[in-house]
């Protein structure tokens, strides 16, 4: 039996508490991550096209995406990332405080592979990362991912 691979978790959200509720709920809840946190949409395509100083940055197995973010909110990014040859295979999922029938629907038309509204509850919050994390490592099968020569690209 091999041991538990750590899935490569890229966090695109712009609020600092709620970045850390996240990596708290994934450290409560046992799952085995490397965690890395951007705070909009135009850092969050720097990490992954690999420029400044993200240049040696892993590639992500799953991006949490917050919708609501300066810059570039999660609603643009995934509309982006989505008609991206070379990214749109990544899975997205949405987690945010809206339960708008509309941002779901979007987001979901626009190819997202969850959606998920943060529930106030800590507790709660917990059991739902642990889930997620339990889902993206111990039951879906990734395609390993490689480096995509975006260094120069521009968004």
């Amino acid at each position: 039996m091999s041991a538990p691979r750590k899935l490569i978790v890229l966090l695109v959200e712009d609020e600092p508490a709620d970045a850390h509720l996240v990596r708290l709920a994934f450290e409560e809840g046992k799952v085995l991550v490397e965690l890395h946190h951007v705070s909009d949409g135009i850092e969050a395509f720097a990490f992954l096209r690999h420029q400044g100083s993200y240049a040696s940055a892993p590639m992500p197995d799953l991006i949490l995406l917050d919708l609501n973010m300066p810059r570039m909110d999660g609603r643009t990014f995934l509309q982006k990332v989505k008609v991206d040859a070379a990214l749109q295979r990544l899975p997205v999922v949405v987690l945010t405080t809206s339960d708008a029938e509309r941002d779901m629907l979007d987001s979901y038309n626009h190819f997202a592979a969850g959606f998920i509204v943060k529930p106030v509850d800590v507790d709660a919050f917990i059991d739902i990362v642990r889930g997620l994390g339990d889902y993206w490592i111990n039951i879906v099968r990734l395609p390993e991912h490689n480096h995509t020569g975006y260094q120069d690209e521009q968004i």
